[in-house]
């Protein structure tokens, strides 16, 4: 039996099937009116809100015929489009953090914006922070923008699933025009390189980092050039 479009199955209990679904929400910023719609659409089909770890808020409990209708009432966009592609970019709220070494909101919303639902060789977590506290475990997503003082660390191949793996510093000391194209080139090499179905940290490990370094600093500088 297939699953609702954009649905996850959960716990099947006395032979009754129950959905979650989870839009949406860029950077983790929610407007009070979008807040409202998911209260509403959650008492009207007797779901539950769960806020989740990616920055999202889910919509439990809801029955198979009622999925579609919530995702209709709702208007939103699903979090993640498909299995092989980038979900979400999670984001720190460094513009509002005074541990913040640079208001690196700006830079993670243009992410998010560039790569959202983007093909991938297999599903792929960014994630940005304005200090080295990493916020939102930005050093246990595939690709990782780290804010500094003298500038944006871009780290890659992090974990924290069933095979954790600590990230590989690809560049230091960037701008935020050169971090974004740092995450550009990565994607770019990790799309055309990798293995369908390999996560980005396993293919690292395949072909060595010192490789990899290579190769994405090369399509970085000629992307400058």
């Amino acid at each position: 039996m297939n699953s609702p479009k954009y649905a996850t199955l959960q716990k099947v209990r006395n032979e009754k099937r129950t959905y979650a679904i989870t839009p949406r929400i860029p950077g983790g910023f929610i407007s009070p009116e979008i807040l409202t719609k998911f209260a509403e659409v959650a008492e009207k089909y007797s779901g539950t809100l769960k806020i989740t770890s990616g920055q999202r808020i889910a919509i439990l409990g809801l029955k198979e015929d009622d999925v579609n209708k919530a995702w209709d009432d709702l208007g939103l966009e699903p979090a993640v489009l498909s299995p092989y592609s980038v979900k979400n970019v999670e984001i720190c709220p460094a513009a509002f953090c005074k541990r913040a070494k640079q208001n690196s909101l700006k830079l993670g919303m243009k992410i998010e914006k560039e790569f959202y639902g983007t093909k991938a060789p297999n599903r792929t977590k960014i994630g940005v922070a304005g200090c080295k506290n990493a916020c939102g475990s930005m050093n246990a997503k595939d690709i990782g923008v780290i804010a500094d003082k003298p500038g944006y660390i871009v780290v890659v191949g992090g974990s924290a699933g069933f095979y954790p793996r600590l990230p590989d510093i690809i560049a230091e000391e960037l701008d935020e025009d050169d971090a974004f194209t740092m995450v550009k080139a990565i994607m770019k090499y990790y799309n055309e390189t990798a293995e369908f179905g390999e996560k980005l940290g396993p293919f690292i490990d395949r072909i060595g980092f010192q490789k990899f370094k290579e190769d994405v600093t090369s399509l970085f500088e000629k992307a400058k050039s």
